[in-house]
């Protein structure tokens, strides 16, 4: 499929009746055409000079640029490359139109003030004139239409003015060809303001590498880098691709990753995103990933699709206005006919309400509804470093009321620590213990050591080391035995009342123990479990302040950890001894009553995920993430959860809200046909207001409040 850059679209409902026009052509079954956008995807076989046509009757066209680039390559920049141009473009456009409304406008309002000073035909001549000007694109729109019998806001708009003009209604006909082009370009800037947000996103793309080669710098478009290629970032300049730091030491900003604008530090060895900034160091990083295989690539390519995926309420809007428009029309008929036929009513004073029905039968602002919501919402969720796939999630998000999540690495570090240690010979104890698992790469082994790195103690090498399966190590320290495992691994001693019930005590708080013996008695003992991330707490606070009703903790461990993590976070329910089949049959249990969302690390998550009506990952730019959820959270902790689902729940109300005050107004409109109320000048101010109300609220979600609802962790 080739991919085009289209300039021009004036409404959503124009973009629609386009993308139904190229559908028909040879080839063309598939194109899509999107206006959140601005982009035309089309089989390469389409007859191009065919789809020009149908642009042109929009006064639509595709970008050079982008003609010039068929396809669309990930590995390349033309987001970056063609922003300037792209916006530079639609300014001028913009600029254009509003140069024009300008001197309509004036040419109206001087013809207000010489109605009964100049001639009749003189005043008339200037009516025409701004109407000419501000309203001749719109009227041969609507005539073409007209003529083909295809019925849309253009053809709505060319009745209006043909019945205004044919009963003498001039200062109306000039005022609503005035209005209805304020509102397109008013329509117009609104969405060009949510495109240019989504844009804002893809600048963060590097353009270039200073690639290392044969101990010479060179300077090549980071499309042509590949696997192990080496390159020098130098302080203030963008990391081009995943990879590895193979020299020098810096803090690197993450935010393009994951949202998070505290710096991190970077040593040799250590990952580092494509898109993250270098601050002050000099880094030589190995590149591990094409660009277009980089966790950045892959990241502005879903936010991409996300903004043309369409809500099941977008959908129906558009269907609806579909056959919105034509009903309207025969609304309008029946209000110009029926009172004077049946009723005796005067045929010029009902003709005039019937072009006002037409005219509040605009769907402009219904269609508007949706679609410059769902884009800032995505835009705004992704500059937090939240990733939303597509429309659908972000709407779903805001309907859930139960949140299950897993323990492990995701209400929990997924990394053991020593909560609790007895230690009744400290020196050997800690000794011994360090003895036989400084070599060790288990993740008790590591717990166990960091816990002893902290203590500053000279820790002596093993004399030798024997493993007991099932039980634990046996080693010989300074030419003593000792024995380091479970319960099983101190058979060969007496246990003590006082040292029985502390490990019993332990025990019961859901602590794995590891304990010390030599061959008389037990040195000590640690308590080991899953650290508890910082945040889990705050979050879970935060979602049920935000309507989450319950959040449910699934999870393998036995009954006993489960509980001790549940209540230190404070979920409302908690389910152990799980296996991977018994966390999906609980989310189907789950979702038959409830608006489920499953959140885990998008791994051995993934049939419960997949089970869910929305899946979210935890994921810092992982590959298996990315790729399982419906929304990935891009950071290594569950901070921004919080806000993406008020986010998510305020574009819903948007939503909610634009349709209720565009139907709303065109109602109150309507019913004014009764007694005889309506007109014109009534008519396109209930429009145009509608369409600017509905537009201004959709980017008041673009909008960063200065109290965020933040529960995410100093970093």
């Amino acid at each position: 499929m080739n991919e085009y850059r289209i300039k021009g679209l004036s409404c959503g409902g124009c973009t629609l009746r386009m993308e139904e026009e190229i559908k028909q052509l040879e080839h063309g079954s598939d194109a899509k055409l999107s206006y959140n956008s601005g982009k035309l995807t089309v089989d390469p076989q389409i007859s191009m000079a065919a789809v020009k046509k149908i642009l042109k009757s929009d006064n639509a066209y595709i970008e050079a640029s982008s003609e010039a680039n068929k396809g669309h390559d990930h590995s390349s920049h033309s987001h970056a490359g063609h922003d300037h141009d792209h916006d530079h473009s639609h300014s001028e456009g913009h600029s254009n139109m509003l140069k024009l409304l300008i001197v309509s406008g004036i040419i109206y309002v001087a013809a207000l003030f010489l109605d009964g000073v100049l001639d009749k035909q003189a005043v008339i001549l200037l009516y025409l004139t701004a109407t000419i000007i501000s309203g001749y694109t719109t009227f041969f729109r609507g005539l073409k239409n007209l003529i083909k019998m295809k019925f849309n806001i253009d053809t709505l708009m060319t009745i209006a003015l043909i019945g205004a003009v044919s009963i003498g209604e001039w200062k109306e006909a000039t005022l609503v060809a005035i209005l209805f082009g304020l509102n397109e370009l008013l329509e117009g800037y609104g969405m060009e303001k949510a495109r240019r947000s989504m844009e804002a996103l893809f600048q963060v793309a590097p353009k270039e590498a200073l690639k290392v080669e044969n101990s010479q710098e060179i300077i090549v478009p980071i499309a042509s880098l590949q696997i192990g290629d080496l390159v020098k970032i130098k302080p203030g300049e963008k990391i081009p691709s995943d990879g590895i730091v193979s020299e020098g030491k810096s803090s690197v900003n993450e935010a393009a990753i994951t949202g998070e604008s505290l710096p991190v530090e970077k040593d040799a060895g250590e990952p580092v995103y494509g898109g993250s900034i270098n601050n002050e160091g000099l880094l030589l990083v190995r590149i591990d990933k094409a660009y277009k295989d980089s966790s950045l690539a892959k990241i502005l390519h879903l936010v991409q699709e996300a903004q043309e995926t369409k809500t099941p309420t977008e959908l129906f809007i558009n269907k609806f206005a579909k056959y919105y428009t034509p009903l309207i029309m025969i609304v309008a008929a029946l209000v110009a006919l029926i009172p004077p036929l049946l009723f005796q009513g005067d045929w010029i004073t009902w003709l005039y309400q019937g072009l006002s029905v037409l005219i509040v039968g605009c769907p402009c602002a219904l269609i508007l509804s949706s679609p410059i919501a769902i884009v800032s919402g995505i835009t705004r969720n992704a500059r937090n470093g939240v990733l939303v796939k597509g429309g659908v999630f972000l709407e779903q998000l805001g309907k859930i009321d139960t949140l299950a999540f897993d323990k492990t690495g995701t209400l929990t570090k997924g990394e053991p620590h020593v909560a609790k240690l007895e230690a009744y010979d400290e020196e050997r104890f800690f000794q011994a213990a360090g003895a036989i698992e400084k070599s060790s790469s288990h993740p008790l082994a590591k717990a166990i050591m960091k816990e002893i790195a902290s203590r500053n103690m000279t820790i002596p090498e093993p004399d030798e080391i024997q493993t007991i399966s099932g039980r634990g190590i046996k080693a010989k320290v300074n030419g003593l035995a000792y024995w380091l495992g479970n319960e099983k691994s101190i058979e060969h001693i007496t246990i003590p009342d006082s040292v029985q019930n502390r490990i019993e005590q332990l025990k019961n708080d859901g602590l794995t123990l590891v304990l010390v013996a030599d061959d008389q008695q037990v040195l000590g003992m640690f308590g080991i479990s899953d650290e508890i991330r910082e945040e889990s707490r705050s979050v879970i606070a935060s979602l049920h302040k935000l309507g989450i009703k319950r959040t449910i903790m699934l999870t393998g461990d036995h009954q006993k950890t489960a509980e001790k993590v549940a209540s230190a976070v404070g979920v409302s329910e908690f389910y152990g001894n799980l296996l991977p089949e018994d966390k999906v049959k609980k989310i189907k249990e789950l979702s038959a009553s409830h608006h489920v969302a499953m959140i885990g690390d998008g791994i051995n998550d993934a049939p419960a995920l997949a089970s869910a009506q929305l899946g979210i990952a935890m994921g810092k730019g992982t590959d298996s993430a990315i790729e399982t959820a419906d929304i990935v959270l891009m950071q290594d902790h569950l901070g921004k959860l919080p806000e993406a689902v008020s986010i998510a729940k305020k574009v819903n109300r948007v939503i909610r809200f634009n349709i209720c005050v565009s139907l709303g107004l065109k109602i109150i409109a309507l019913l004014l046909t009764i007694p005889g109320w309506l007109t014109l000048w009534i008519a396109i101010l209930s429009d145009m207001g509608a369409t600017i109300f509905v537009t201004l609220v959709s980017l008041t979600i673009l909008i960063e409040r200065k109290k965020r609802l933040r529960t995410n962790k100093s970093r």
